[in-house]
């Protein structure tokens, strides 16, 4: 019997996402969380000592160390991902890699240069509705997805590339073909938004196979909503990420009321078992250990990371070209 041990993971970033990859890090069989990586010695030391974990300050050397995680601000992944893959440490970055498409492409292109495997935390494809989703839906021809929150300043680049990231790539997970058409518009609202950092964004994508997708992101709603739906020509798929839920709906019939007062629709309705009850971040992060240990392959995950990030690009490039 062959016993593996854990991969030693250093964590850069201890905020808010920081923290819960530290906490599935520490649970994990497969990895140990060696290093928690903040400048703020308060925030960093805590998440540290909550889980059992040494703090620095920096990222410093990568001696002992089998993985490392970039959950810090965007706007530091691209220098912070270059100074991992540099030492030839496998990495698995938050999404977006980086800020703009040019610096993530140079990250994915080192990363090929130094075969060193490469992740990244485009969460939503380990959410178990989307795993059960993606075992029944057939022959889709329409997407909508909405992902609306309440303001969050953090944003500091805009909800296209934190937020809308998430839905293009779950449309291209499931619309085949490439993408060849984009329109977008976007909104900026909040006076606390940095200038370029879009608080809205509406976007069309229209595929080479012909589906079609309607893609919604938003910091200025009043609830947080997570939801996808997969249109095919005899059913709908309703996909809840938020409660991680699925429904099938399946239109049978249709009729004015008798008293001619309203609609009447008659719907089967189904609701499929869960092919899986994993959290996503520690699905997530299973995925990762096996990238790490040569279980995936590293050239298919690395290519699977830039077709949402061009996407997104065009998005912000098509937006920009409404007149105002």
């Amino acid at each position: 019997m062959t016993v593996t041990a854990p991969l030693n993971v250093l964590l850069v970033g201890a905020g808010s996402m920081g923290s819960l990859h530290a906490r599935v890090t520490s649970q994990n069989d497969g990895t140990r969380l060696a290093v928690v990586v903040d400048p703020r010695a308060d925030v960093g030391g805590a998440v540290a000592e909550r889980f059992g974990a040494s703090w620095r300050p920096e990222i410093g050397s990568l001696d002992g160390i089998d993985a490392v995680i970039v959950a810090a601000a965007t706007e530091v992944h691209g220098p912070l991902a270059r100074q991992v893959l540099e030492a030839g440490v496998p990495l698995l970055v938050e999404k977006p890699v980086t800020p703009t498409l040019e610096e993530t492409r140079q990250v994915l292109d080192l990363a090929r240069v130094r075969d060193v495997p490469v992740m990244c935390g485009l969460l939503e494809r380990y959410n178990p509705a989307v795993v059960t989703a993606r075992s029944i839906v057939e022959a889709p021809v329409h997407v909508t997805a909405t992902r609306h929150s309440p303001y969050a300043p953090r944003i500091r680049t805009g909800v296209a590339w934190d937020l809308l990231v998430h839905d293009v790539d779950l449309a291209m997970q499931f619309l085949p073909g490439d993408v060849e058409q984009v329109e977008a518009v976007v909104g900026q609202f909040h006076p606390s938004s940095l200038p370029g950092a879009e608080d809205v964004v509406q976007a069309s994508l229209r595929f080479s196979q012909g589906g079609v997708a309607s893609v919604s992101a938003s910091r200025v709603g009043q609830k947080k909503v997570r939801e996808l739906v997969i249109h095919e020509l005899d059913r709908m798929v309703e996909i809840d990420l938020l409660r991680r839920g699925v429904t099938v709906y399946h239109h049978v019939a249709a009729e004015a009321s008798d008293d001619g007062r309203g609609y009447r629709q008659q719907t089967v309705i189904e609701i499929p078992e869960m092919a899986t009850s994993r959290e996503p971040l520690a699905a997530q992060l299973d995925r990762f250990v096996a990238l790490v240990r040569g279980e995936v392959d590293a050239t298919a995950e690395r290519d699977s990371i830039l077709p949402s990030h061009a996407v997104v690009a065009r998005v912000k490039d098509a937006a920009a070209a409404v007149p105002a």
